[in-house]
């Protein structure tokens, strides 16, 4: 990353801390964000609660409590903490490579609302839209908003579509959708706004397992095709 040192520097309620890189969808700051991460994991603090990487930034959510008998500022400990961190990782070689998941879906429109709608709005046919969402390989950049949803991206310009004005109440789990250029999967049935193409029978998450999360920030995945027949079976 060629300018990973220009950053900013924010609090984020009243016991956390944000460094954000810029709020972009930029693959090269993704994955400083995320060797950073797995630095700050590797010297964390007893005060650190919490690390969540993002896009293009960094939160780490710590306990007050544990300054309580220190006359220093939370706020320059965690900024040093940061800072120390990010000139280590833009000295860390990146030899690591991604995990590669392929997830099947069931492109049709008895489980794919939104399908059709989305070919008439593209002007183009189902075979198409589905060549166009299965060729590329999707960066897992976070996971948020419910337990194993990962945020993909990008999408080809060509199917990439706004999310619905209103969120359905109610969307089935494993529902494969689109909202812009992002690309992400319904661990669990939820309200949602994305643009539904697709469902897959793949689990997500799995609360009993010691990486309950089946995609991680940093993983990449491949879609592929599978008929409504198989997908009922």
């Amino acid at each position: 990353m060629g300018n990973s040192s220009a950053y900013e520097f924010y609090a984020c309620g009243d016991h956390a801390f944000t460094l954000d890189f810029g709020q972009q969808i930029d693959v090269s700051i993704n994955r400083f964000v995320i060797k950073l991460f797995h630095r700050l994991q590797e010297n964390r603090k007893s005060y650190i609660l919490d690390i969540i990487p993002a896009y293009s930034s960094i939160t780490v959510v710590y306990n007050p409590l544990s300054f309580r008998k220190c006359n220093t500022n939370p706020q320059s400990i965690i900024r040093d903490y940061f800072a120390d961190a990010v000139q280590q990782t833009e000295n860390i070689k990146d030899t690591s490579s991604a995990t590669i998941i392929r997830i099947p879906v069931c492109y049709h429109p008895s489980v794919a609302p939104d399908l059709e709608s989305l070919c008439e709005h593209h002007h183009i046919d189902i075979d198409t839209l589905v060549s166009l969402h299965t060729e590329k390989t999707y960066r897992v950049f976070m996971n948020g908003f419910l337990p194993g949803f990962a945020y993909m991206g990008t999408v080809d310009d060509r199917i990439a579509t706004a999310r619905h004005a209103s969120p359905r109440k109610q969307v089935p789990p494993g529902s494969v959708g689109i909202a812009g250029h992002q690309t992400g999967i319904y661990p669990f049935e939820s309200p949602g706004g994305w643009q539904l193409i697709g469902r897959t029978s793949v689990s997500l998450f799995d609360a009993d397992t010691d990486a309950p999360c089946l995609l991680k920030p940093g993983d990449e995945v491949q879609f592929y095709a599978v008929p409504i027949e198989k997908f009922s079976a």
